[in-house]
């Protein structure tokens, strides 16, 4: 019987993280394999570099002054 399962090393022992159906004083090989855990990263890293080469900046900051130039009020009638 050949099976994969997950397990973990703690206090000098090999604990299955699942159910092993194998019997009691059996001989079995065991294969280690360390799995690098991720490193988890907040949403601004995951964001890093995303939007760069789809804008123009300077265009963008033009546009920003230009729209500020744009009255957005309705002149009030006196």
């Amino acid at each position: 019987m050949e099976k994969t399962i997950r397990a973990r090393f703690s206090k000098g022992k090999i604990e299955p993280l699942e159910k092993v159906d194998i019997a009691d004083g059996k001989e079995i090989t065991v294969i280690i394999m360390d799995i690098p855990l991720p490193r988890k990263k907040n949403a601004f890293e995951k964001s890093a570099g995303a939007w760069k080469g789809t804008i123009d900046a300077n265009k963008l900051i033009e546009n920003i002054y230009a729209d500020r130039l744009v009255p957005t009020r309705v002149e009030p009638r006196l």
